[in-house]
């Protein structure tokens, strides 16, 4: 099963008075994300109710390769850049069954 597809969905919740600052370190990661080996989609949306909550739609060849990206220097950037800025996040590794 570890060689298998994997989707990822991440869900942030900025402070709002941090809303912007999150948005641009979210934005800043989907063009080296996507040209990372293993990545087969990198979406970052918006809410269209609720502008402080972000959600990231990936989908991975191999778990093996999305645990890469996870230890990456640009996650840790964002990271950093973001310390304090965001209220929840939550993140589900998912199979698609069909």
């Amino acid at each position: 099963m570890s060689s298998q597809k994997l989707t990822i969905v991440a869900r942030i919740l900025a402070k709002k008075e941090k809303r912007e600052l999150v948005k641009i370190e979210l934005l800043k990661l989907i063009e080296s994300t996507r040209a990372e080996e293993g990545c087969i989609n990198y979406d970052l949306h918006q809410d269209n109710e609720n502008e402080n909550l972000f959600l990231f739609y990936e989908n991975w060849t191999s778990r093996e390769l999305w645990q890469k990206h996870m230890g990456n220097e640009n996650l840790a950037e964002y990271m950093k850049a973001t310390d304090g800025a965001v209220e929840e996040f939550t993140l589900n590794e998912m199979t698609v069954l069909g």
